[in-house]
This record gives C-alpha cells, structure tokens and sequence, in this order.
C-alpha cells in the first residue's frame, strides 16, 4: 500500500507511466477512437478526465490520455486490436467503486468505461440463471431475481451503483457472503474479450461441468489484466421465506469472537454475522442515530435466512448463545422496519467513519476466525503505537476485517504512518496465517505485498501466464504486480 498526497501515478513501474505507450495528442486519440466507437463516445478535454482518474481508493490517482465508452463486444474486441497495434494500456472501468486502485489510470492509457454496456439480456427461471451485460448494477440484478422470487446472494456494499462486471473482476464479496459465498459462487459463465481482441465464451448453464481446466476461476477476480467481460451468466437462487434479524452488544471484543465459534460449532451457518468496534460504534451513532450503547466494545449483526420454522429456531439458539458468551444486551427485530434499522448499525459503517477526517481509507484483511480477536486487539493497540485513528468493523463470520483510517492524505507525516501500519498489519495477518485481501482485490494498493501473501513462486507463475495471454502488456498495466 503506497499512499501519497501528489498524484505522480506513485507505485507505477516507469514502463506503465508511457515508456510503453507510443503517446499521441488528444486529436489522435479521438479520431482514432472515434473511428471505432464514434466522435461523441471519447473524451480527451481535461476537465472530462477528471471524474475518471480515480475510483474509491483513498489518494490514487492519475489522469488517462482519453475515456472512452463501449457498448457492444465488438466495440471492445476493436478497441483491443487496435491497442495492440498501437500499444496503447487499457484500463477497464465500472462505476469506478474499486478500494484497491485498480482502475485508476497509467501515464497515457485510455479508460475503457463500460457502465453504457447495461443491458439485462435473459432471465431463466427453469434453470435459475441471469444474463446481464457488465454495466448491469449489482442492485439491478438483485431487484430483477427479487422479482421473480429469487435471490442474487452477493451484496458488496456498494451494490447500489457498483457494476457486475467490475463484481467478477474482483470477485467481490459482502454481508451474505459467510452464508452464500462470494460472485464467483454466482458466475456459471461469461464473454471475454481477450487482450488480442479475440472473443471467447467460458461456462454454461449446466449445474455440473469439468470439461477441461478451470479456467473461469482464473478471470474471474483477475482485476482488469487478462481480459474483459461483456456477458455475465449468474447462478440464482430462491429466495428465504423468512429472515430475522439480532443485534448483541458485548463490553469485550473477545466475548463477541466467542459468539461466533459458538454460532458456527452448534452448527449454524448465518447469513450475515458481522461486527463493529467501540470507535466505529460511536461514529456510526453519531451519523445515522440507531440507538447503539456508546460505551460497549463491540457489537455484533446476526441475520438468519430460510425456512421461517427454522429461521425462528435458530435467532433463538443465537441470541442464547451471545447471552451465554458475554452479551449484555440482544436485540431481536420483530417488524421488518425494526430490521432495517439493525442493520443500518452494520451498512452506514463506511459512510459513519467517512464524516469523521478528510481521507478515509478502507483496508480489507482476513484472517482465520479463530485468529478475528487477536488479531483486532493487534490493530487497536497499533493505532496507540502509530498515533492513528483507526475503526474496526467487518465480516466477522469469515474472519474478513476493514480496518480503517481515519488520517488527512495532506499530512504527509501522518500519512508515513498509516503506511507503516498498514506493512505492520500486513505482517501480522500473514502470521496468523491470512490474507492481505478478502474481497477488495490487490490493485495498485497492495501491489508490494502480493509476494509475501501467496508466495514468490505464485507470483511469477501469475506473471507468466499474464504475459503468455497479453504480451503487449496492453491490460491494466502496473496492476496486482509490475
């Protein structure tokens, strides 16, 4: 993670900022896209750039040579061969909600936006499928399988207006996802548009297929650097007959962990098990005004989906298990507007500590669950040690925490510190055997500790396969490694 108050693409390899690129003025760049797409689908003035040289990735940025839009697959296909032939990087971009970097633009490459590319194409309900476009919305989808009486599981937090096709790309997760899994649970197949501009289809709708490699698992969450998606084939599901919804409060974050192996080993697998921090408590209080005790230490978001005999079994089989384990208060919704406003606790977290400092920066590691309270009280004590506000909250069903800082990208003092944390953080993540990232990807952000993660091995067999399937290195330069 390098973070750093200048724009000056900090991070990216000296051939990423142009060295590649044969860099033209903007009124080639427009007729020559323009050629492709047509005139009024690219933008080269400044002041157009702008809105496209950052996603939601705290002080990343770097402005493109020019935006442009697709919204067929051959457009993209076109746009692909001629970057080739004139090695041109292409960087593809949703709505731009990303928090690892990974669609902010090198030095001379063309943002190819897909949010246009929106279409619903086919609803299944025989063989419980969605056919949607990339732009399609993640809330889109879920409002057409609600519809009809299915359920689309994932549920990042910004599915309000982030894309489906940025979702594959990072294999993005959410509240559901210790329940339901994360997108690639979802994705029975998809068009791609390789780096050579050649198109291909992976997966069918077929419940059962191992013809061949895997090779779905290997795009999906491949951030952008090996190919575009311009269809997506979803998995739905039913949808529960009943849900209900608790909220327990804890003085110590300990007694919230034990709460969790307590839920899983009885067995109960719910469908949001999540919890935030003393700091991230009061913020959110102040914010959105729930009702939550500003002097617990922790509370926890349970969610039980399904059948509602066993829906009903289970929440109280929870709330006596986080009384049993410390709980001073449980909170049981008993209307669906009290619900709501449960999980209001949980979703306006970000929104919350954003109010909080100018910058705020959304972290994402995981760890195993049994490793979830060590591994917050490490973070808790950091922040003493660095001087640095940092909230807590997370899915703590599957282990995955969002530290985050609450700094002022202008201070660039404080700034070295939220660097050291992070490498701090990282390190200790590794050691209790985690993850640097469980659902944000690695981007330009975490870049530098790929290897320490997964591994040097892995990463250069990353790397080879990378540049067997783009030799040009036409894809997202600079990303997930150099």
């Amino acid at each position: 993670m390098v973070y750093r108050a200048a724009p000056n693409f900090a991070g990216i390899p000296a051939w990423a900022r142009g060295t590649l690129c044969k860099m033209k003025d903007a009124t080639t760049l427009s007729q020559q896209l323009g050629a492709i797409l047509s005139p009024n689908r690219v933008l080269t003035a400044q002041e157009d750039l702008i809105p496209y040289s950052f996603d939601g990735t705290a002080a990343l940025t770097g402005t493109p040579a020019a935006v442009a839009f697709a919204t067929t697959t051959d457009e993209v296909s076109r746009v692909l061969r001629w970057a080739n032939e004139t090695h041109t990087p292409i960087v593809v971009r949703g709505s731009g909600t990303g928090l690892s970097g990974g669609t902010v633009p090198s030095k001379g490459s063309v943002v190819l936006c897909l949010s246009p590319f929106d279409r619903v194409l086919e609803m299944d309900r025989k063989n419980l499928t969605l056919l949607v476009e990339p732009g399609v919305t993640t809330q889109k989808i879920f409002e057409e399988a609600d519809a009809v009486g299915l359920l689309y599981p994932p549920d990042p937090g910004s599915m309000k207006i982030s894309t489906i096709g940025g979702n594959v790309a990072n294999n993005s997760g959410g509240l559901r996802g210790l329940k339901y899994g994360v997108t690639k649970d979802y994705v029975m197949g998809f068009e791609l548009v390789l780096p050579s501009g050649d198109v291909t289809w992976m997966g069918n709708k077929c419940v059962k297929d191992v013809a061949g490699y895997s090779l779905r698992e290997v795009f999906i969450g491949s951030e952008g650097t090996l190919g575009i998606f311009t269809k997506i084939l979803l998995r739905l599901v039913p949808k529960p007959a009943a849900k209900k919804t608790l909220l327990a409060v804890y003085r110590r974050m300990d007694d919230a962990a034990e709460t969790v192996s307590a839920i899983i080993a009885h067995p109960i697998i719910p469908c949001t098990l999540e919890f935030l921090d003393k700091t991230t408590i009061n913020c959110v209080e102040d914010y959105a005004k729930v009702g939550l005790p500003r002097d617990a230490e922790a509370v926890l978001l349970m969610e039980t989906d399904g059948h509602p005999a066993v829906v009903a079994e289970e929440a109280d089989i929870m709330a006596r298990l986080a009384r049993k384990h410390g709980a001073i208060e449980v909170r049981v919704a008993e209307t669906t507007e009290q619900a709501l406003n449960l999980a209001t606790a949980r979703r306006s977290a970000f929104s919350a500590l954003a109010r909080v400092a100018p910058t705020t920066i959304l972290e994402d590691v995981t760890v195993p669950r049994s490793e979830l309270a060590g591994m917050v009280r490490f973070i808790q004590e950091l922040a003493v040690r660095r001087n640095l506000q940092i909230g807590i909250f997370g899915h703590m069903g599957d282990g995955n925490l969002h530290p985050t800082f609450l700094t002022n990208e202008k201070d660039l003092a404080e700034m070295h510190r939220v660097e050291l944390a992070f490498a701090d953080i990282v390190t200790e993540t590794v050691r209790r055997g985690g993850t640097i990232t469980g659902e944000h990807g690695v981007g330009l952000a975490k870049k530098k500790y790929l290897p320490e993660s997964i591994g040097g091995l892995n990463v250069k067999l990353m790397r080879k396969f990378r540049k067997t399937l783009d030799p040009n290195l036409i894809l997202n330069p600079g990303k997930m490694f150099d």
